[in-house]
């Protein structure tokens, strides 16, 4: 096989989330839905339902409604489990991104319309939790690994991942030019034309890069670093999607930049890719019960078993994130290809919360005067 053959070959393996985590909607996760994963009914928050597992098998319990990325899919033997053992009914409603999840559930808290969350990532938990849109909460399994991400007992962490830039190292052989090996590297006229990240405004990766590089050059660096890296024509993308599958290299469009700002997960898709280590920061994936909601018992119901072994077990390859509960083995092409980097760039949510506005707003004054 040839690399270009190998390349195409195994992009085809890599539409994945992350969802925006995904999180964004990650390819892989809008194939599963396509490929049947139809055991949720979906519903956008304005827009029609699709009705899927759960005909003919309604819970004696009633109906528990969770929110969700656009992203989430479990695989209906899971759905079929739950509501089995729980003797609720799932549904979920799909507004958007992670953004739009929380969006959604501020304006209609005062006259909630689901009973549960999930997909909240860490940097937006806070803002939840102010507006006292989710209800405390504990559950009663949770891991070990899991307690020290549970934030003000409310909002409960189900899986985790990184934001990572990605290299194609195959463009860089090819192209006789050193891959860089640091995020450091990153604004040198040598990798000018060669970075494709995404906005903090519109995609929550992008956000969690602006923060990771506001912790890492501190707040009289932040701007420098930006204003270098855009003078250095970083391209920025309005999505994941956009960036990892139009615009990389090594992505399913074939791109002209061998540098994406993706996911840690990313290379166990795409195996030829290997992260940038030092640009890793930590994205963890929330889900709580919504204040005032009409089923709040469906909703623990839920969270509990998003917690559960059999689940965990399924979170790499069903949401393309690493289980929270860290006692799970791993696939082994995520063990040997997308292992977590130890030591991330790990800003402080409650610092990312008070000051996110003002950074979006010192951002976009950067990225318009480019």
């Amino acid at each position: 096989m040839t690399a270009f053959e190998n390349r195409s070959a195994s992009a085809s393996r890599s539409t994945f989330r992350a969802s925006a985590r995904k999180r964004l909607a990650p390819a892989a996760a809008l194939t599963a839905l396509a490929l049947g994963l139809s055991a949720c009914s979906v519903a956008d928050q304005g827009g029609g339902e699709k009705n899927g597992a759960g005909e003919g098998g309604k819970g004696s319990k009633g109906t528990v409604t969770i929110m969700t990325h656009d992203s989430f899919a479990l695989p209906d033997e899971l759905v079929q489990k739950f509501e089995d053992e729980s003797g609720y009914t799932l549904k979920t409603t799909a507004p958007g991104d992670a953004g739009a999840v929380v969006n959604q559930l501020l304006m209609a808290k005062d006259d909630p319309t689901v009973d549960g969350v999930y997909g909240v990532e860490n940097h937006s938990t806070h803002r939840l939790i102010e507006e006292d849109a989710v209800a405390e909460f504990t559950p009663e399994d949770l891991p070990d690994s899991a307690e020290d991400e549970m934030v003000d007992g409310r909002m409960t962490p189900i899986d985790q991942g990184q934001v990572c830039v990605n290299v194609d190292p195959a463009w860089f052989e090819e192209h006789g030019i050193e891959a860089p090996t640091s995020i450091d590297q990153l604004t040198e006229p040598e990798y000018a034309k060669r970075l494709v990240v995404t906005s903090p405004v519109s995609s929550s990766p992008g956000l969690a890069f602006l923060a990771a590089t506001v912790e890492k050059e501190g707040e009289d660096g932040w701007q420098d670093w930006w204003r270098q890296l855009l003078e250095n024509e970083a391209k920025v993308a309005e999505s994941w999607s956009d960036a990892y599958n139009s615009d990389f290299s090594a992505g399913e469009g074939e791109g002209d930049y061998p540098l994406v700002l993706s996911y840690s997960s990313s290379p166990a898709f795409l195996p030829e890719t290997e992260v940038i280590e030092d640009s890793c920061t930590p994205q963890v994936e929330y889900a709580g019960v919504v204040e005032g909601a009409q089923n709040p018992e469906g909703a623990e119901a839920f969270i509990e078993f998003m917690l559960s072994e059999d689940v965990q077990t399924a979170v790499p390859e069903a949401l393309y994130m690493y289980p929270i509960d860290e006692s799970v083995e791993l696939p082994t092409e995520w063990e040997e290809n997308a292992p977590l980097v130890e030591d991330p760039i790990e800003p402080d949510s409650q610092e990312v919360a008070e000051n996110r506005e003002q950074w979006l707003k010192d951002w976009n004054a950067l990225h318009e005067g480019a």
